[in-house]
């Protein structure tokens, strides 16, 4: 079964699926150690990119949903990833039963409320054709990507140390109400 996988256009981005023409600049995104800052800590080996890549690839094809990539609309680059995934990880039936919600933007992009606007349409995509729980993982000490999981409705589950440092998974259990 082959899924197509949506473009979503905002005002400043555009979120499509990912190509083999991406995969050189999705493996330079992970090798940025202030990329993986709050995630790991570790620059991914460009094998290692490759089996994220596919993985992204395949969580489309089996699940129904997945990453799309983060296009700027204003240089038509590539400057990270947000979306859907299951994990997988063994955190408890409470974490691993649920989506998995991630968002990733190079240096460069950060700080400009994209990774919020990116986050926002995805959810909102997610909200109205897959439904249901999510959940996430954040660094405990990344206060910006905090903010943007509680502007999205996540609240703190419990703190856990995952491959060394402290991390605040967070669930979702439903869309926030608007006033």
């Amino acid at each position: 079964m082959t899924r197509i996988v949506p473009t979503i256009n905002t005002r400043r981005l555009t979120l499509r699926g990912f190509s083999t023409r991406d995969f050189d600049r999705f493996a330079e995104i992970w090798a940025m150690p202030g990329v993986v800052r709050y995630i790991g800590g570790k620059p991914k080996s460009r094998a290692a990119a490759w089996t994220s890549f596919l993985r992204n690839a395949g969580q489309w094809q089996i699940t129904g949903f997945g990453q799309w990539a983060i296009e700027d609309q204003a240089s038509n680059t590539m400057i990270g990833q947000v979306g859907f995934f299951h994990g997988s990880r063994e955190l408890g039936d409470d974490f691993d039963g649920c989506p998995e919600a991630g968002w990733v933007l190079t240096l460069d992009a950060q700080n400009q409320g994209l990774g919020k606007e990116a986050a926002d349409v995805t959810h909102e995509w997610f909200d109205r054709v897959v439904k249901g729980p999510l959940v996430c993982v954040l660094a405990a000490d990344n206060l910006a990507s905090l903010k943007v999981a509680q502007s999205l409705g996540y609240t703190p589950l419990r703190q856990i140390v995952l491959d060394g440092e402290t991390v605040q998974l967070m669930t979702r259990p439903k869309p926030p109400q608007n006033p």
